[in-house]
Formats: C-alpha cells, structure tokens, sequence
C-alpha cells in the first residue's frame, strides 16, 4: 500500500454546540429621539399620556431598546417605560383580575418618577355582577357586587396606602351587566353612589386622585338616565372614565356627560377599535400582535381626543389617557400620534 504523502486527513471536529443565549439582566429603555424629546416638552403640564400595561415584546426599539421576554418585562420593565418621555402614566389592569397588596402597589411606585401617576382599575370582585367561570360567562350573581366595605378594603386603600400621592385615578369598571339588572339601572345607581360615597378622601395623600366609573353597558348614557348618574358622581365628587370601547357609543356621544361634570378632570381608556365590534378583543390582537406598528389609524377619535385634552388642560384640569394596542395595534406609536396632534395646537 502506498503511504499518504500528505498524512492521513485530520479528524473532522465535531460541530460547535449552538450559543447559548445571554440572558439579559434589567430592561433598558430605548434611547429618545431628540424629535421626541421636543415633543413631549411641549406637552401641557397636566396631561399624562400612557398605555395599558407594558409588558409587549413588540415595543422593542419604541419603548425597549431590544428583546425582552414578556416575564421579564412584567417583572422589570415599568422603571424603562417611564423613562420614556411621553409615558407619564400607565393603566395597571391586572389588580382586575386580582387585587394587588400594599407591598405590591409600594413596588410600583418605588420604579417611576415623582410625576408619574397611576391609572388603577377596581378588582372585578367589587365591580362584576356575575361570578364568572374561567371561559368568561357568567355562572351566577356576585353577593360582593359594589360592597362599599370591600371596594375600600381590597382596592382604595391598599391603592393610596402603596401608591401614595402617585394615584392618579381609580377606576371602577363596571362589568356588562345581566338584562335584569339593565332593567334596574336606578337600583344599581343606588348601590354605586353608597360605595363611591363611603370611599376614603384621596385628596389628603394624592391631590391628583379621582375617583373614577366606567362602564360596558350602553344604556348607562340614555335620556334621562344620564342626568342621575351625572348627579350621583357629582355629589360624589368622582368623575366619568370615557370608555373608548366598541361596546359603548362613540366618544362625541360620551362627551356629554363629561360636559355635565364641568369642571373636573379627563380620565379615558381608549381600549379597542370599533372596527373589530363588541367581542373583537381577541380577534385584534390576533390582527395586531406583536403590536409594533399602527394598522388601523382612527382618525376620527384621535382628533377629538385633541381638542378634548387642550380644553379641558388649559382650564387648568388634569387629564389622563392611557392606550391599548387593540386601539390602533400599537399604544406607544398611538401615544406619540396623539401627542403630535396636540403639538400642532
């Protein structure tokens, strides 16, 4: 045999083990555009602009500067999106589903600045008729349904206790409600202004505070219905969250109300695009996930939203708007559309 000038051919090495991924520690903010900046200096003093929650991978590059999971971003992400200078506030929905400690609130506030306020939403427990099952339906009555006693006890004061004068407002959401009860709205008034009036006074720890009712039912704004409910919140010194839901009618048909409270402070949740109807929160974040881009601008509503937020902060009220993705299919982009909107003011 003859031998191998060359040497025999060297061993083949194995294949390299993939990389494993670097675990990130802390989320970092993505650094704002010197466009951005100026926009939001020149912001009324008074308006806080914000998202519901922040825990969306898709933000990256808008309010991250890279890849977070969304646990991560759930555990350490409020302190980065504060950082952002349009984010001023932030609906904390999920004390909705459960209610959140002292500790927990505490927590919150530690991470954000001394202007930032808080968007807080009652635990469905206080402001849900029906005890619901885990697919949503209604499976029987809430004996707990408006409890003045257990709204203070599992949210006010936890709230103000935790959040100190970092509330901005606390919002009662009430549920769809079942037909007996639509049919029955004097009686359901009742029950709200006893809990709304047994409700601690926000103002001697957050002079920004205000207590604060929303709703998913329509006939809430019908004559002459609406004047009780105006009276009830007044008298309470509480305010209307203008729900911007497609379940409900569209913010001109809400203003109204808004109006009867003169003058007073501006809380709105802009929660979903009518185009996706009343039962289309699933199918717009299948249209709109991973949130990182606007697909269906709403012109229509972001216009009034500006003349609505310079009339009621240039009378010197606070207003607070937080977004959801399901608005337009991105809150930060709708948060900065917003904000140009009023700049061009």
């Amino acid at each position: 045999m003859q031998d191998n000038l060359f040497g025999d051919p060297p061993t083949p090495a194995p294949p390299a083990a993939p990389a494993a991924r670097k675990q990130r520690t802390g989320v970092s903010a993505a650094p704002p555009d010197a466009a951005l900046q100026a926009l939001a200096s020149a912001m009324p003093t008074r308006l806080r602009l914000g998202t519901s929650s922040w825990t969306y991978p898709g933000w990256a590059g808008l309010v991250w500067d890279g890849d977070y999971p969304d646990a991560q971003l759930s555990k350490e992400g409020l302190a980065a999106y504060a950082q952002h200078p349009l984010m001023r506030t932030v609906s904390l929905d999920r004390g909705f589903y459960r209610p959140l400690t002292e500790g927990q609130y505490a927590r919150y506030a530690a991470q954000v600045p001394d202007d930032f306020r808080f968007v807080v939403k009652a635990p469905s427990h206080v402001t849900d008729a029906l005890v619901r099952g885990e697919d949503d339906r209604g499976r029987q009555p809430n004996p707990a349904f408006l409890d003045p006693a257990l709204a203070t006890q599992d949210f006010v004061a936890p709230a103000l206790a935790g959040l100190g004068h970092k509330v901005g407002a606390l919002v009662f959401q009430l549920s769809p409600m079942p037909r007996h009860l639509l049919h029955n709205l004097p009686l359901v008034l009742q029950r709200l202004r006893k809990l709304l009036l047994a409700q601690p006074p926000l103002s001697p720890t957050a002079p920004d505070g205000v207590l604060a009712v929303e709703v998913r039912d329509p006939e809430w704004l019908d004559e002459p219905f609406v004047h009780e409910l105006a009276a009830v919140l007044r008298e309470a010194g509480a305010t209307w969250c203008l729900c911007l839901h497609a379940k409900m009618p569209r913010l001109d048909k809400q203003l109204p109300l808004l109006r009867a409270l003169w003058p007073g402070p501006m809380v709105c949740r802009w929660n979903l695009n009518p185009l996706h109807g009343a039962y289309g929160y699933e199918d717009a974040r299948k249209e709109y996930s991973p949130y990182d881009r606007i697909h269906d601008a709403d012109d229509e509503t972001r216009a009034l939203l500006v003349r609505t937020i310079a009339g009621v902060t240039g009378a010197g009220q606070n207003a607070y708007v937080t977004i959801s993705n399901k608005a337009e299919g991105c809150a930060p982009l709708s948060v900065r559309a917003l904000a140009e909107g009023l700049a061009l003011r």
